[in-house]
């Protein structure tokens, strides 16, 4: 958004707040839908269990959630989150068992789940 936004419909970033993504400086229940896609994997799991319950402040009761993680059994992952390591920073690699076990303890529902070629799209409910 910092390079994009300017360039972009303004009235599409209206009221954006800039903050980390487990301190959403938001009201309970404002948003139908949240969205994290492409950086699941630079933070370890334990931080994500912080994300979803912001996350699940912030959604209505009927809101989902869209993010994607790696998945470290695709072909290309253990390449792709060296290269990652070298270009920008530490990569997490967690199992899907183990994202799925979050997803359930945080109480969230899997609604919807969709494999590329290196991650797993997620759509969840709380």
């Amino acid at each position: 958004m910092n390079a994009r936004g300017p360039q972009l419909n303004s009235k599409l970033f209206k009221g954006v707040e800039w903050a980390p993504a487990h301190q959403l400086n938001y009201e309970e229940s404002q948003f139908d839908l949240c969205l994290a896609t492409g950086f699941s994997c630079y933070y370890p799991i334990d931080y994500w269990q912080t994300v979803m319950g912001e996350v699940k402040r912030v959604l209505k009761p009927e809101g989902h959630f869209v993010f994607d993680v790696l998945n470290p059994e695709a072909p290309l992952a253990e390449d792709w989150a060296i290269l990652e390591t070298y270009r920008a920073g530490e990569v997490f690699l967690e199992t899907i068992e183990d994202w799925e076990k979050l997803i359930k303890t945080t109480g969230a529902k899997i609604v919807k789940k969709q494999s590329g070629e290196l991650f797993q799209l997620y759509k969840v409910k709380f």
